[in-house]
C-alpha cells in the first residue's frame, strides 16, 4: 500500500528530527583504530576537529538533500535509491560525530539551519524530475569526493583515525554517485554545478568555526 502525501510528510519530518536532534547511530563500526592519548598535539587535535566538524555538517546536509529529493521523487524506485543513499550518509554522520567526541570537539551550532536549507534545495532539485534529481546526486557526490580529497591532504599526518574514516567515506560517496548515474542521472548545466560549489563553500567555511 503506497503512502499518501500526509504520510510522506510525517515520515520526512521524523527523519529530519532524528537527523538533527537525535544522536547519530551507525550500523557499522567506526573505521580505523582509536588513537593513543598522546598521538596528537593540541594544535593537531584542533586542526583535525575543525575538519571533522565540516565533514559532520556535510554528511548532515547530504542526508537533508536526499530526504528532500525523496519526498518529491516521481517514482518509488528513485525514492528508495535516495533513501538508501541517505542511510549510508547516516553511518558517515555517526562516524564523524564519534570522531568529534574523541577529539573533545562539538558539531556545528548551525546544523539545524544547514539541514533545513539543504532539504529545501533537495526538494527543489527533485521538481525537475527524477533524472535531473539523480544527476544532482551524482554531481553532489563528485563534489564531495573533491572536498574529501582536500581534507585528506590537510589532515595532520598522525591522525590515522580521521584518515581511515574519510577514506572509507570517499569510496562510498563515489559508489553513491555511480549508482545515481547508472539509474539514469543526467549531467547538470554548468551554472547549476557552479552554484552548488559556491553554496557548499559557504557552508563548509562557516561550519569549520561555528
Amino acid at each position: 500500500m503506497e503512502s499518501g502525501p500526509l504520510d510522506s510528510a510525517i515520515a520526512a519530518a521524523d527523519r529530519a528530527l532524528r537527523a538533527v536532534f537525535a544522536p547519530a547511530r551507525s550500523s557499522r563500526p567506526v573505521p580505523g583504530a582509536p588513537d593513543k592519548p598522546e598521538s596528537l598535539s593540541d594544535g593537531e587535535r584542533r586542526a583535525s576537529a575543525a575538519l571533522m566538524r565540516v565533514n559532520h555538517t556535510g554528511e548532515l546536509a547530504a542526508q537533508a538533500l536526499y530526504h528532500g529529493q525523496a519526498l518529491m521523487a516521481r517514482t518509488g524506485d528513485t525514492r528508495e535509491l535516495l533513501l538508501e543513499a541517505a542511510r549510508g550518509e547516516s553511518d558517515h554522520l555517526a562516524w564523524c560525530e564519534e570522531r568529534l567526541r574523541e577529539l573533545n570537539a562539538r558539531p556545528s551550532l548551525l546544523n539545524p539551519f544547514w539541514y533545513a536549507g539543504s532539504f529545501a534545495i533537495g526538494a527543489l532539485a527533485a521538481l525537475a524530475g527524477d533524472r535531473a534529481s539523480l544527476g544532482f546526486v551524482a554531481e553532489t557526490e563528485r563534489q564531495v569526493e573533491g572536498h574529501l580529497d582536500s581534507h585528506l591532504t590537510a589532515l595532520p599526518a598522525g591522525d590515522a583515525r580521521s584518515r581511515a574514516i574519510l577514506e572509507t567515506m570517499r569510496g562510498e560517496e563515489i559508489a553513491h554517485g555511480e549508482r545515481a548515474r547508472r539509474a539514469g542521472g543526467v549531467s547538470l548545466p554548468g551554472p547549476v554545478r557552479v552554484l552548488m560549489r559556491h553554496t557548499a563553500r559557504v557552508m563548509t567555511s562557516t561550519a569549520q568555526w561555528i
